[in-house]
């Protein structure tokens, strides 16, 4: 009896021993972001393509890409990652706090109306409700009426239902100064709110220079008349016509920006010039060594003599 309660408690420890001697032996991991190391209960793998980064490094992400305007979706932190992966709905959840939560529900909301062709929202900004386009063809101008204001406006370029009558070129937006019907007739530069010229989202502006970049589409753009700043970066726009001076900086600083612009230009142009007859100079010594390391592996891998 002595010698069977034994042998039946030895494998019980051995047991726990080996499980607790696994769990000290486990290897730190290395986070992506913050490149330190923890342990397993400290990560976060993310379930579509099975990337893994330290939950407060994640947490700190996901937080910062709603407070960005990033509706949906959110990507997997990782540069290269191999599956593209996209964060999921209660993975979200469960890295950030209730208010983060609730607006980044409004803001993936706001983004699929956005993209649905049979939604859009209310041109009059008092309003913003969610209507419904009755249209077989998203490229087709049919009048629209709000369920909520009951304004009636053109599915396309969002101002009062013209019946035979082509959209204007330039979309007008909505405005609080608008006309009895809420819907402006033109641009007005002094208005807090208008439209992406490309994407056509709604875009506020309560401070800051008149250099707009979108978030939607990216798109930059100046504020009082849409022209594109895509490729003006020395912000010449602000030289002439109708918004001279009217950029939000001083002269000063304007022309330190462009100062910078030209240093980061000329050290480019003078690294490139630089190495480029080092480079030339250098060549014919790689070509040398590339030759030797081919024929010594050539030698090495070569056919067994008989």
């Amino acid at each position: 009896m002595e010698s069977s309660n034994k042998s039946h408690h030895h494998p019980t420890i051995a047991t726990g021993l080996s499980v607790r001697g696994e769990l000290a032996l486990d290897p730190p991991v290395l986070c992506k972001l913050c490149l330190c190391e923890y342990s397993l209960d400290g990560m976060t793998t993310l379930e579509q393509c099975d990337c893994f980064f330290c939950t407060v490094c994640l947490m700190r992400y996901v937080e910062l890409m709603i407070r960005e305007g990033c509706g949906s979706p959110i990507t997997c932190p990782e540069l290269g990652c191999p599956k593209n992966g996209v964060l999921q709905d209660a993975e979200i959840a469960c890295l950030v706090p209730a208010d983060v939560l609730q607006l980044y529900q409004q803001l993936k909301f706001e983004r699929e109306v956005h993209l649905d062709p049979s939604r859009t929202w209310c041109p009059r900004v008092q309003c913003q409700a969610v209507c419904q386009i009755d249209a077989a063809d998203s490229h087709q101008a049919v009048p629209v009426q709000c369920p909520s204001c009951h304004v009636q406006f053109c599915s396309i370029c969002k101002a009062n239902w013209h019946s035979g009558q082509a959209c204007q070129e330039s979309q007008p937006f909505m405005s609080s100064k608008a006309d009895g019907a809420g819907v402006s007739s033109n641009q007005d530069t002094d208005d807090p709110i208008k439209q992406c010229p490309v994407c056509h989202i709604f875009i506020e502006r309560n401070e800051g220079c008149a250099q707009m970049m979108c978030k939607n589409c990216k798109h930059t753009f100046c504020w009082y008349c849409l022209h594109n700043l895509d490729n003006d970066i020395f912000l010449r726009h602000y030289d002439k016509g109708p918004c001279r001076n009217k950029l939000g900086h001083s002269r000063a600083s304007v022309i330190w920006n462009r100062t910078q612009v030209v240093g980061i230009l000329f050290g480019l142009g003078l690294i490139v010039l630089v190495t480029s007859p080092l480079l030339l100079l250098a060549s014919p010594c790689i070509i040398c060594c590339a030759c030797k390391s081919f024929r010594s592996k050539r030698k090495h891998h070569g056919p067994p003599s008989t």
